[in-house]
């Protein structure tokens, strides 16, 4: 049953949420060939006052871990005591790739490339399917969780549609060293989102099968902001100014010239120059030796943790902002503002 909204009682697979109320429940889908059932857990808090509808969403790749971690431990906030509208958490979308240790579907098909889906499509049609028309279709915003690609790690940033101004309030408010203007992909959640008039923001951070400390911290500290930005929790009391977010006007990924075993010698967050030496190529023995330059001047937003290469891979990935700013100086003061600010009534982080 598609999710309707009445006021302020949700309605979702035939259950009422009512107002401050807490409701956890399974939407089922297709089962495993072993006759097995398979569902996307949701967790829905209701706010006892109207407000916002906001969705926060982890794993739509199965191997991307940070967000199913960010949304655990925003669910154990004591805030959400005084939640203004409604929160609908979705830790696990894709399922059968968490299960699997896996970025897709059983059918090598991509989840975010899949949206808005057919309730008669593919695997990955229906199960975006399931999310457009129980999940998104009746919210007013939305966060999507996600990290670097395998063996691929992110510095903390927000991808978004900062050309909508409420998309571009909303992505200020999240407070990450780097925001992209990234173009809206064909099928992709959040185009869907922007065809429904949702705006929303795409969260990158960490690695792939890894959590990440710093960037589950920022995560959580990021979807808590945009909460109150939205006036879905009370007012928090003024504290020191924020760091600076940098607008990347353009960015691009640096590729292995050759193949070999790549040893980085350049940070994440590292600002660079054009001609900047990033890393070296080498065969085993070392008889030759190939540099890997950066080919403009920017910041290293996400790089390859494999030191094995193969020609044309993707390495090292360079925002360029305009005028060729200087950003080394409030990168560090983001993280300095991090480790002193304690995590958000967060658990011990894990060793």
């Amino acid at each position: 049953m598609p999710t309707k909204l009445n006021g302020n009682v949700i309605h979702i697979n035939g259950q009422d949420i009512l107002p401050g109320k807490r409701v956890t429940l399974d939407l089922p889908f297709a089962n495993f060939y072993t006759h097995a059932p398979v569902s996307m857990p949701v967790q829905v808090v209701n706010g006892k006052k109207p407000g916002p509808r906001l969705f926060v969403s982890a794993a739509i790749h199965g191997d991307e871990l940070n967000g199913v971690e960010i949304i655990r431990r925003l669910l154990k906030l004591k805030k959400l005591e005084h939640l203004r509208g409604t929160l609908i958490a979705v830790p696990v979308v894709n399922i059968f790739g968490l299960i699997h240790h896996s970025r897709y579907l059983p059918d090598r098909r991509d989840l975010n490339r899949s949206f808005p889906g057919s309730d008669c499509g593919s695997l990955a049609a229906r199960l975006a399917h399931l999310f457009m028309t129980e999940i998104v279709a009746h919210c007013t915003h939305g966060i999507d969780l996600h990290t670097g690609a395998y063996h691929r790690v992110n510095l903390p940033q927000v991808r978004a549609h900062l050309d909508d101004p409420e998309t571009a309030r909303l992505a200020r408010a999240f407070g990450v060293p780097v925001m992209l203007n990234s173009v809206l992909r064909d099928a992709s959640l959040r185009e869907a989102a922007a065809a429904r008039g949702i705006p929303m923001l795409l969260y990158e951070a960490g690695e792939a099968l890894r959590f990440d400390e710093d960037s589950i911290n920022v995560g959580l500290k990021g979807v808590v902001s945009v909460m109150h930005a939205l006036d879905m929790l009370p007012p928090r009391p003024p504290t020191s100014t924020p760091s600076e977010s940098f607008v990347a006007h353009s960015n691009g990924w640096i590729r292995a010239p050759h193949s070999g075993i790549l040893r980085n010698i350049i940070a994440l967050g590292k600002q660079v120059s054009k001609g900047d030496v990033l890393g070296i190529i080498a065969d085993p023995f070392g008889e030759e030796e190939i540099l890997v330059r950066a080919t403009s001047a920017g910041m290293i937003i996400g790089r390859t943790n494999l030191p094995l290469v193969n020609e044309g891979e993707a390495l090292f990935h360079i925002a360029r902002f305009a005028g060729n700013r200087e950003t080394t100086a409030q990168l560090d003061a983001f993280r300095e503002e991090q480790r002193r600010q304690p995590l958000v009534e967060g658990d011990p982080p894990p060793i």
